[in-house]
C-alpha cells in the first residue's frame, strides 16, 4: 500500500512539473482507482448442485468493490446462455450492455437487446432484466417477439428463463409475416401460441 502510495504521489509531482492537459491527469487517476478491477475475455459460470445454468462471456467487464452496492459492468456488451436440466442450450441473449447487482442476484441487460430461444422464438427489447434466483427474465418496456411466422409486439414481458410461461403483459399488435403489410391490423387478442399469453391486468 505503502509503495502504492509512492508512485501515485511520484507521477503527480511528475504532472506537476509539465503542462498537462486536466483530462488527462483525470483519466490517469481513474486508472489507478483501486475500487474497479478491469477484466478481459471474461468467462463466469453459474452451476446449480452442479449442473451447469448459466454462462456469461464479454470482451470487458469492471468489477466495482464498493461495499455498500457491489457490482459487476460489461460496457462493451455480453452474451448470456442459459441451459436445461440436460446441460444444453436452451435460450441465448445478447446485448451491446449490461451490469449485474451482487447483492440483489439481478442483472440488467441494454441495448439492442436479443433473446433467441432453442424453438427459434426472438424477443427484441431495450431492456431485459435477469432474476438470478427466480430464473426469471422481465421488462416493462416495449418488446416484440417473433415466431410461428408472425410478430408479435407489446409491452411489458416475463418468462422463465428458457422462454417458457412467456407473456406480454400488454399486446398492441400483430403482423403476420405471410401475408401482405397492407392487411395486417393491430389488435389485442391472444396470440394463438399457448406458452405467450397477455395477462388479465392489462393496460393501455
Amino acid at each position: 500500500m505503502i509503495s502504492r502510495l509512492l508512485y501515485i504521489l511520484s507521477l503527480l509531482a511528475l504532472l506537476s512539473c509539465e503542462q498537462n492537459d486536466p483530462a488527462d491527469i483525470e483519466d490517469l487517476l481513474s486508472k489507478l482507482d483501486d475500487k474497479v478491477e478491469t477484466a478481459r475475455e471474461v468467462e463466469i459460470i453459474y452451476s446449480d448442485s452442479a449442473r451447469l445454468r448459466v454462462t456469461v462471456t464479454a470482451p470487458v467487464m469492471l468489477n466495482h468493490l464498493d461495499n455498500a452496492n457491489p457490482r459487476q459492468e460489461f460496457p462493451e456488451g455480453l452474451i448470456l446462455d442459459f441451459y436445461d436440466e440436460n446441460g444444453v442450450i436452451s435460450s441465448h441473449l445478447t446485448a451491446q450492455y449490461g451490469i449485474r447487482y451482487e447483492r440483489k442476484g439481478e442483472m440488467v441487460v441494454r441495448d439492442s437487446v436479443v433473446w433467441y430461444s432453442e424453438e427459434n422464438e426472438k424477443l427484441e427489447t431495450e431492456e431485459l432484466i435477469w432474476d438470478e434466483k427466480k430464473q426469471e427474465v422481465y421488462t416493462q418496456k416495449f418488446v416484440s417477439i417473433q415466431q410461428n411466422n408472425q410478430i408479435i409486439y407489446g409491452h411489458g414481458f416475463t418468462a422463465n428463463q428458457d422462454f417458457s410461461n412467456a407473456r406480454i403483459k400488454s399486446v398492441d399488435g400483430r403482423i403476420d409475416l405471410k401475408a401482405p403489410a397492407e392487411q395486417t391490423e393491430p389488435e389485442s387478442t391472444t396470440p394463438s401460441k399457448p406458452t405467450l399469453r397477455p395477462s388479465n391486468n392489462q393496460t393501455q
